[in-house]
């Protein structure tokens, strides 16, 4: 019993403590998005890298705390959430601190890390009762995959089956998913389930899943967690695929439709799915982020093809209608936290010379201009900007054809070869068909260039700039 008991004190300290923070505007949870490849692992890296070292040669000279002098220090303190897993910190820096620096592994699930962040206030209130403030910074990834399983939400499984079969009839999807369309239309929907049978179908539609995400390259992927399973790989509730026969079954039969036939079964586990595993999350983490930023890789899609930014395109806005905004009051802190300020970020800028970077940006604004117009601008402060987490290259000028042109000097990640290039121009706004024929654009993946020590702080673009956006308000 007075274990009990302690327990509930141990558990009513941390909500008074949480509570005392979020009233004096002194806890942010901070939440980065992305789909895989967007560069996730390597910002959140950077951007712990960068605070937890200011001072040792950093440049952040944007972010107003640390231009100002105010800045003391930040070190990582024990997470919050004790049965969420770690963001190993420690592991990503050892892979850019190796002899031959490579990118960390990316990460597959829900990972978190805390951060405690002191310094001088100048302009709060704060000043008034110390000298000294600590900014708690909860930060949170997660699998952009996983995100666009909250569309289901609204989705019956007849909805959602139609849907995705659509998806499924087109290109480039229609060539590898022939196979499995064949098969799935020649089941009877009402006959007793074969759960072997469904388990193998099941099967086949992921890797259908993630041959389309990492050798098509597309990015609309549903459900997400079917190809980053965490926790619940090999479990029945993973174990469903869209029908694609809709069409010609009778309505009233499906509406009857016991749960040990096929389609019932279908049906329960895509209802299952929703209840447990996306509202569950959606419930858990989503009602709790104070800020947001969503990582975008638009680089690989323009030298994938049209078929490949288009889908980026839809699945940044599936992403987007996923989120709950509203300005952060002081009653909605300490009782229902909602998203105040936004960022999308275009990744690896540092991929392109320095004279595209506008162009990166203008593009990431066509590709989300829908969405953020949606969106009511008196609630929430969005921004748009291309950065690189960990900046791998050098911007120069080399002579050809009797002109100067802008070049990049890097190496090349699937073999560490020095190269000089000019990737070429990023456009400005949503490619036309033209721009796919003349195919000027030639993207090329870079590994990190020089080891990094522990202690040292990473090279980047604009990583200062994403922390006076996000951060900047907190600290003053």
């Amino acid at each position: 019993m007075a274990f009990i008991n302690k327990k509930k004190l141990n558990k009513l300290k941390q909500k008074a403590s949480d509570l005392l923070n979020r009233t004096l505007d002194q806890h942010v949870t901070l939440a980065v998005t992305g789909l895989s490849r967007s560069g996730k692992t390597a910002f959140i890296t950077s951007l712990v890298n960068q605070l937890v070292n200011e001072g040792n040669h950093s440049q952040l000279g944007f972010f107003n705390v640390v231009h100002q002098g105010r800045f003391i220090a930040a070190k990582r303190v024990p997470q919050k959430h004790l049965h969420i897993g770690r963001f190993e910190y420690d592991r990503a820096m050892s892979a850019f601190s190796q002899n031959e620096p490579t990118w960390p592994e990316p990460t597959h699930g829900i990972s978190e890390m805390r951060l405690a962040i002191r310094y001088k206030p100048k302009e709060s209130l704060l000043k008034y009762a110390s000298d000294t403030a600590t900014l708690y910074l909860d930060i949170t990834d997660y699998p952009g995959e996983w995100l666009l399983d909250l569309p289901m939400l609204n989705q019956t499984f007849e909805q959602w089956s139609q849907q995705t079969t659509a998806l499924l009839l087109t290109e480039p999807r229609f060539k590898s998913a022939e196979s499995f369309i064949e098969k799935v239309n020649q089941i009877d929907p009402f006959a007793k389930v074969d759960e072997q049978r469904l388990a193998d179908l099941s099967k086949e539609y992921t890797e259908l899943l993630l041959h389309f995400r990492h050798e098509l390259g597309l990015s609309v992927i549903q459900p997400g967690r079917f190809i980053l399973p965490g926790e619940l790989a090999d479990a029945p509730i993973l174990q469903f695929f869209p029908f694609t026969a809709f069409e010609k079954m009778d309505k009233n039969a499906y509406q009857n439709a016991s749960d040990d036939c096929l389609i019932g079964m279908l049906r329960a586990r895509f209802i299952e799915y929703k209840e447990r595993v996306v509202k569950a999350f959606y419930k858990e983490h989503f009602v709790n982020f104070d800020r947001q930023i969503v990582l975008a890789d638009c680089l690989t899609p323009l030298n994938n093809g049209p078929e490949s930014f288009a889908d980026l395109k839809t699945a940044m806005t599936m992403i987007m209608e996923s989120f709950s905004y509203g300005q952060s009051s002081l009653f909605s802190r300490l009782f229902a936290p909602k998203i105040d300020k936004l960022l999308f970020a275009a990744t690896k800028a540092d991929h392109v010379t320095p004279e595209q970077h506008h162009n990166l940006v203008r593009l990431l604004d066509q590709l989300v201009y829908q969405t953020k117009h949606q969106l009511n601008y008196d609630v929430i402060e969005m921004k748009t900007l291309a950065l690189a987490s960990v900046k791998t290259t050098q911007a120069g000028t080399s002579r050809y054809q009797g002109q100067y042109i802008p070049v990049l000097r890097g190496k090349r990640s699937e073999n560490g070869e020095l190269i000089t290039v000019f990737p070429g121009a990023v456009p400005s706004k949503l490619p036309e068909q033209d721009y796919w024929q003349q195919e000027t654009f030639n993207f090329i993946s870079f590994a990190p260039m020089e080891p990094i020590g522990q202690h040292e702080c990473l090279p980047h673009l604009r990583m200062d700039q994403v922390m006076q956006f996000l951060l900047g308000d907190k600290m003053k």
